[in-house]
């Protein structure tokens, strides 16, 4: 194998690899985003700067949507790994 498609192969590993880091960090991340602006918005019409009052509901509702999507992000993640295990012999 020629060291130019051995860096291409390697290119295209990496990019499956954010692809699918991005992918299945995605549904807590914009949960995560979307109770800390909610959450920011009623602390700054209320008032209230307790660091406290953001940080537990968001955790609570971060690990509330890890529980719900946990099937889905661990079928995409062995789906990967399958599909990278199982694609070994054509790449080199």
């Amino acid at each position: 194998m020629t060291p130019d498609a051995l860096s291409e192969v390697a290119v295209e590993l990496g990019r499956e690899a954010i692809w699918i880091s991005l992918l299945i960090s995605a549904p807590v991340l914009v949960a995560g985003m979307v109770v800390g602006l909610v959450i920011g918005l009623l602390q700054a019409v209320t008032q209230i700067q307790e660091q406290t009052v953001a940080f537990v509901p968001k955790l609570v509702v971060m690990v509330l949507v890890l529980s719900f999507t946990l099937p889905w992000l661990l079928s995409q993640m062995m789906q990967y790994t399958t599909d990278l295990i199982a694609g070994i012999p054509g790449r080199f």
